[in-house]
């Protein structure tokens, strides 16, 4: 079920231009209503699921239905965010609730290699990924001889 937002949580990020959803949906599906400082899914059929903004929502005003593998029939999922972690609070439907602390980055802000520390290449015309065949450990990528 994709994101949707409970109007009387959201205060719109008290926004001039935009709320933190819009800010983090990476299909852009999320607007603010300026009319009524209200934030929206625009497309719900569009939705990944990826639970960007129910994580980043400041007023816990964005809800995404729980997948079976993460949350039982029933329950629902809300995270808490902090500086340096996400608490997941899930609340069964028999009233039982149990927290899980997850931080939210494993390096330092900035310190990650996008190359994961691989020499890389520039032809973009390669039928390699650009850190193979390094990074597959091989000493050349297997091609199909026509």
């Amino acid at each position: 079920m994709p994101s949707f937002v409970i109007a009387e949580k959201c205060d719109g990020c008290k926004a001039l231009d935009k709320t933190a959803c819009q800010y983090i949906c990476p299909n852009d599906l999320m607007v603010l209503d300026k009319a009524k400082m209200k934030a929206y899914n625009q497309d719900p059929s569009m939705c990944w699921e990826c639970y960007n903004c129910v994580k980043i929502c400041p007023t816990q005003a964005v809800e995404v239905r729980g997948y079976a593998d993460f949350v039982p029939m029933g329950a629902s999922a809300t995270p808490l965010r902090s500086t340096d972690s996400i608490m997941w609070t899930v609340k069964f439907r028999n009233g039982m609730l149990k927290r899980f602390k997850f931080p939210i980055r494993t390096t330092p802000e900035g310190s990650a290699a996008p190359d994961g520390g691989y020499p890389t290449k520039g032809d973009l015309g390669s039928p390699e990924l650009c850190t193979e065949p390094e990074s597959l450990g091989l000493p050349a990528v297997f091609t199909l001889e026509s």
